[in-house]
């Protein structure tokens, strides 16, 4: 029998925040499953932490010593995701310069969590199938059939009885998967966790960036407490690491948090606003003003070869890059732009926000806004695939 403190346990291990009973049953639902090596498929809108779940019944099962792989589905190229997948032969194809095991193969034994599974081509959710049948695979490019033994946890925020009817996921796969199905609930559907994680975010973000943590006034507090939280957890947190960042007072007010939420309309989808539209397209290009002086730096670090020469000029430039004021200008919509604030390279280096920080933050809100899709991200911030997928594993953000 699962107890109370065997709940309290799992959330401190695995860092998760809330008191609310749905969430407390999603728990002790993964703990009674985990010993029992069967596939799982965990529901929930996007943001609400489905993460952790395949952690929890990983750690739980007598797979534990094993591996544990988490996938991207969503985040994969159609064309790379059998070879990610499944591995490939060498010569398979363009590129293909050597053989290479795909997940299936370096989880044998353990656990793989698939995330966003609803984004799978059909191709490759016919060998996912055959996988779950009988355990087998066939790599691309080769005829040879070769054996795993995976347990597979699947995550997704569609809704994949619609999706099955709509023939956009194959039935058979969708009720292998769906042996045992835990449903997170929304962040609109765990009122009494919200101010939780906003305290528990505002001290993370204190710490990390060396500055006092901010706090709700009350009005704010109803604010957060009304608000719908279309992006959930996910959401609060990037809420709150920019409020931290780019508000001067401690304290937040109703006026001051309503600039930093989209406005949302009956069917909880965002309404067009000028004013927060401005702000949050001048915090970006702060960003990227940030990451460009970064650039030209580097560029002109690595110009340099002696490496006396290079300690040298980073003694030099670095203080004036440090020292020299960013015209950006950074809009209060609440004020109706009457005040207008001159961001300083200084301020941002006594809040100890660092340009890494800055880049991760930029390339973890274009993967948000593009769903994952990493072509889409990458031709947004005008970078190759190449780099965006080297930045991401750089920067953890798998």
């Amino acid at each position: 029998m699962i107890t109370d403190t065997d709940i309290l346990n799992i959330k401190q291990r695995f860092g998760i925040i809330g008191n609310t009973p749905a969430l407390s049953r999603a728990i002790t639902r993964a703990m009674q499953i985990a010993p029992f090596d069967i596939s799982v498929l965990i529901t929930g809108e996007s943001g609400t932490g489905k993460e952790f779940f395949p952690q929890i019944i990983h750690a739980n099962s007598l797979r534990k010593h094993n591996k544990y792989i988490a996938v991207n589905c969503g985040a994969i190229p159609e064309g790379t995701i059998d070879s990610e997948l499944f591995g490939h032969e060498k010569g398979a194809f363009t590129g293909a310069l050597a053989d290479r095991k795909g997940y299936f193969e370096e989880g044998n034994g353990g656990t793989i969590f698939l995330d966003e599974v609803g984004e799978l081509p059909m191709t490759t959710q016919a060998r996912l199938l055959r996988v779950l049948e009988n355990g087998e695979f066939i790599k691309v490019g080769s005829s040879k059939v070769q054996k795993t033994d995976v347990r597979i946890v699947a995550a997704t925020n569609l809704d994949m009885e619609k999706a099955v009817a709509e023939g956009k996921f194959r039935e058979d796969l969708f009720y292998r998967l769906n042996t045992v199905r835990i449903e997170l609930p929304p962040l609109r559907e765990r009122k009494e966790d919200i101010l939780l994680l906003f305290r528990k975010f505002s001290t993370d973000f204190a710490e990390k960036y060396r500055m006092p943590a901010i706090q709700l006034a009350e009005d704010a507090k109803q604010v957060f407490m009304s608000y719908r939280w279309p992006g959930n957890i996910r959401q609060l947190r990037n809420i709150t690491e920019q409020i931290s960042i780019f508000e001067t007072s401690r304290e937040v007010t109703a006026d001051i948090l309503r600039s930093y939420l989209p406005l949302m309309d009956e069917q909880n989808l965002p309404v067009p606003n000028r004013d927060n539209i401005m702000l949050q397209s001048e915090k970006e290009m702060l960003y990227k003003i940030i990451l460009d002086m970064r650039k030209e730096l580097d560029e002109l670090k690595s110009s340099i070869q002696e490496p006396g020469h290079k300690e040298h000029i980073s003694k030099i430039i670095e203080p004036e890059i440090r020292n020299t004021a960013l015209t950006a200008v950074v809009h209060k919509p609440s004020e109706q732009f009457d005040n207008i604030e001159t961001v300083h390279a200084e301020s941002i280096e006594s809040n100890a926000v660092s340009l890494e920080e800055a880049e991760k933050d930029m390339i973890r809100k274009a993967l948000e806004r593009n769903n994952g899709k990493r072509k889409k991200c990458a031709e947004e911030l005008k970078i190759s695939e190449r780099t965006l997928y080297r930045k991401i594993k750089e920067y953890n953000l798998e």
